[in-house]
């Protein structure tokens, strides 16, 4: 006679404990050149970038580099808008008419400020946040590869002998300046990164303190951090 098919799932025999890896790791060897652009990567006042700019071909690698970032789940977060040469100017008039329309009282001093804006850099890139709030992989994770990009990006340039300057500004807080630069609905301007040849070494700006920002986990802590 057939019995009854048991309700209660089978017991789960655990094995033992994995322990470490006795595969040989890959020895990748130190690259002090990284290490010292890194050190050396300051932000350049926008006013101190010149031309000339880099080629399309320069340009093309550092967006290349910029791509190669963590992004969970493949799901590219980011793009990048191009803005250089004669667009420049172009969009700037179309960003200081619209600005003008939204502040009646702007006065004349301020008419082409959004065009002198864009224009002294010899290339911007608007950095594009499109995270997928539909996707598997938290939105927050890719908020973070966005950012990932923009610094890739300002490290890439640093390599190729520019500097960079990374601001957000009005044109991409605003919801229709964000649609005149090209961004849809659903995406966010995350920054406009300048591009272009130093006037002159910047000078460093004082660091956070490592045993500031740092700490090292332990149980003891975990602890006192738990909510009565």
């Amino acid at each position: 006679m057939n019995q009854p098919a048991s309700h209660h799932p089978a017991p789960h025999h655990a094995g033992p404990p994995p322990g470490p890896s006795t595969t040989p790791p890959v020895m990748i060897p130190p690259c002090e050149a990284a290490l010292a652009l890194m050190e050396a990567r300051r932000s350049a006042p926008l006013r101190g970038l010149v031309e000339p700019g880099p080629t399309p071909q320069e340009l093309a690698r550092m967006l290349r580099l910029a791509a190669r970032v963590p992004d969970h789940g493949r799901l590219v977060p980011w793009r990048f808008i191009v803005i250089a040469g004669e667009a420049r100017q172009q969009l700037g008039a179309r960003l200081d008419a619209l600005y003008a329309a939204q502040n009646p009282e702007l006065p004349p001093s301020k008419a082409d400020m959004w065009t002198l804006y864009l224009a002294r850099a010899p290339v911007t890139v608007v950095l594009v946040a499109r995270p997928d709030p539909a996707a598997k992989v938290p939105e927050w994770n890719q908020v973070l590869s966005v950012g990932a990009a923009g610094m890739a990006l300002t490290l890439a340039a640093r390599a190729l002998g520019f500097a960079t300057q990374w601001l957000l500004k009005w044109p991409g807080r605003d919801p229709q300046a964000a649609a005149l630069l090209g961004a849809k609905a659903d995406e966010r301007i995350a920054g406009f990164i300048h591009i272009g040849r130093p006037v002159a070494k910047a000078e460093d700006r004082p660091r956070p303190v490592l045993d500031e920002v740092v700490s090292v986990w332990a149980p003891d802590q975990s602890m006192s951090n738990d909510t009565p």
